[in-house]
């Protein structure tokens, strides 16, 4: 498998080195030249095979032969061994539990699986790896646990300060050693400005090896395409409507990639905040990014979705077929709380902030069209200071949770300027 930029200008490069560089040259975001099929037979018998079998069998095509069978199966076997239950909430709409991972996001998944690919790609290599990261939350600490204490990887975070919770915040600045956490003073678009400028820095580049554990990192992007199989695996009865709550748009991207791959799945909705440059884009065409307002869904307050580009790709940008299969709505803070509310009071359920964004554009979309669909439930809700806040209770907190508040807190305040990314950079060489 081979893999272009987006951009077209960069060359063309195997799996391997593009999780290596994690961004072309010029730019862009590393795409597959073809996109991979899985065969009838395959498809008709998937809900018979454990979850590392599917992720090894969906990952396998993507990777090219760039890690042997034998090790990629491992690296799958330890990427999922967590559950992903999907719960009914109604009688029409099921939750795919997305937060029992070991940070309690669903970007546990694409860390552990991006932190042990560079692990097997740096077993011969002499030269230290820096791993960068920018976050609106969740991605941060899901790639500190995952590449924490790895040897010879040094790992930099970027978050807006004072716009995750607090339990994200513990996340990202508890662990230490291999881990540099920096509270930038600005928003997660200018983290992830940044993250991109860096990687582009020929100085840097040359100087060490450098790439990015966002969404833009192939190994990052392309296993979160388990989770639809996951959830088609314990559904019954026709093709569900899928909708994902979406920020930067890394994690549907993967899901219309499972279902091009032969996933069943009847319409994809794309849940939105007041960040809704997609939405917008979906009723004119016209893709204009602004910059990103703060709501309750703080990981999905992103006003320049990386990751829509490769949507774009996987539809050939044929707007006409993309506008078939995705609807892509906003929802208000007013209505996330809401909704919020009547589903722990008629359903007995609670929803993170981001869940409810799902959970309400999905029963909007069901009350005027019929049919049953799966949401996506992204993070756990004790996450989320909002949560208690709203209803009263976050429900039972998990222990490794409770550690946390014990921890010493380390971070380094930076502002919004590349110098002094630069300068914290070239301190791990």
């Amino acid at each position: 498998m081979q893999y272009f930029s987006t951009n077209r200008v960069s060359p063309h490069v195997s799996f391997r080195d593009a999780v290596l560089a994690g961004q072309p040259a010029d730019k862009g975001l590393y795409f597959p030249t073809e996109l991979p099929r899985l065969t009838p037979d395959w498809l008709a018998s998937f809900r018979s095979l454990s979850n590392e079998q599917i992720a090894f069998d969906v990952i396998r095509p993507y990777v090219g032969g760039d890690i042997d069978d034998e090790s990629l199966y491992e690296i799958a076997r330890e990427t999922v061994n967590f559950s992903f239950p999907l719960v009914a909430v109604t009688e029409t709409i099921a939750a795919l539990e997305l937060f029992h991972g070991p940070t309690l996001a669903f970007k546990d998944v694409g860390a552990r699986f991006m932190s042990r690919c560079l692990r097997h790609f740096s077993r011969n290599r002499a030269e230290k790896t820096i791993v960068l990261v920018a976050t609106s939350g969740d991605t941060g600490g899901a790639v500190a646990a995952g590449f924490h204490g790895v040897e010879n990887i040094e790992v930099v975070i970027l978050y807006p300060k004072g716009k995750v919770s607090k339990v994200q915040e513990l996340q990202l600045t508890t662990l230490g050693g291999n881990v540099t956490t920096l509270e930038l003073h600005g928003t997660f678009d200018d983290c992830q400005a940044l993250a991109k400028r860096a990687l582009a820095d020929t100085d840097i580049m040359s100087r060490v090896h450098l790439t990015s554990a966002n969404s833009i990192n192939v190994a990052r992007w392309l296993p979160q395409q388990f989770y639809y199989f996951y959830a088609l695996k314990q559904w019954e009865g026709d093709e569900p409507v899928v909708c994902v709550p979406s920020g930067n748009f890394g994690n549907l991207a993967s899901g219309i990639l499972a279902h091009i791959s032969g996933l069943p799945v009847r319409k994809f909705i794309a849940a939105c905040n007041a960040n809704d440059v997609v939405p917008r884009f979906m009723d004119s065409q016209t893709y204009e990014p602004r910059d990103s307002v703060s709501t309750l869904s703080n990981a999905m307050d992103v006003g320049s979705p990386s990751n829509f580009v490769r949507i774009l790709e996987i539809f050939g940008h044929r707007f006409a077929d993309l506008k078939e299969k995705l609807e892509a709505v906003s929802v208000s803070d007013e209505a996330t709380t809401a909704t919020m509310r009547d589903v722990f009071s008629r359903c007995n359920y609670i929803l993170d902030p981001h869940g409810a964004v799902g959970f309400r554009a999905l029963e909007d979309h069901l009350n005027e069209s019929g049919g049953r669909g799966i949401f996506l439930e992204t993070a756990h809700p004790v996450k989320f200071d909002s949560v208690s806040d709203i209803l009263g209770t976050q429900g039972d907190v998990p222990p490794g949770v409770l550690e946390l508040f014990d921890k010493e807190r380390v971070s380094i305040e930076v502002d919004n300027d590349y110098g002094q990314l630069k300068d914290v950079l070239v301190s791990k060489i």
